[in-house]
């Protein structure tokens, strides 16, 4: 039996104009966990990530100090939801929904944007919405499915996947056969850089953990952890 460690990637850049790039801060993270995963000896037989920037810059650092890595199959089935989309396509079924363009700022607007985004989920979910230039919910999910199709297919031994909140908590709802809706959740509390894992075979997948942050568990990173 494998295990799949799946990996949010570290903290991105929220409130910039490009919210798909890696942080100083998210890279030490990613490095953080590299470390954490070398000292403790694994070994991975396969690496899967997701197509995006923060994706590739997180596996980069955790390369950094977890040398001897196989090469990474880039699996565009683990994009991540586009918030943006998701909130601007609350207008057609709620038309006085308030308006956050891009990633806020300050504290009042950031509880903002995460209440449309639940609400713009749900829509998206049910499938009262679809946000422009993103993919249905059900293709968003099977595209999920079939990462986890390729790990039980191709891999027996223990194999790391670098992605966002979306795909990870779509992934970990599908293993629990739990109701779509708990993806929302189960995304929203992700932190950068934590760590999930299944116990896989040639069948199935089974949880066995969810959301640690073992490389970050010493009071003098206690400021190293962050959820955007």
């Amino acid at each position: 039996m494998g295990t799949l460690y799946l990996v949010r990637h570290g903290q991105a850049s929220f409130g910039a104009a490009d919210y798909d790039q890696l942080s100083a801060l998210g890279a030490r993270q990613c490095a953080a966990l590299g470390a954490w995963l070398h000292g403790r000896g694994r070994r991975f037989e396969g690496v899967i990530r997701g197509p995006l920037r923060r994706h590739a810059q997180s596996l980069e650092a955790i390369t950094s100090t977890l040398p001897d890595l196989p090469a990474a199959i880039e699996w565009p089935g683990l994009i991540e939801y586009d918030a943006r989309a998701v909130v601007q396509a609350l207008a057609g079924v709620q038309p006085d929904a308030p308006s956050v363009p891009g990633m806020p700022g300050d504290a009042a607007d950031q509880r903002l944007h995460f209440r449309l985004l639940r609400a713009g989920l749900l829509a998206w979910i049910e499938g009262r919405t679809q946000p422009a230039g993103m993919p249905t919910w059900r293709a968003f999910a099977d595209g999920v499915a079939a990462a986890l199709d390729l790990v039980r297919e191709r891999f027996t031994g223990d194999v790391l996947l670098v992605a966002s909140g979306g795909p990870i908590a779509t992934a970990i709802v599908q293993v629990l056969d739990a109701p779509a809706a708990a993806m929302i959740d189960l995304n929203m509390r992700l932190r950068n850089s934590a760590l999930s894992e299944f116990a896989f075979n040639a069948r199935r997948h089974a949880l066995t953990g969810y959301n640690a942050l073992p490389h970050l568990d010493q009071p003098e990173r206690a400021a190293w952890v962050t959820y955007m």
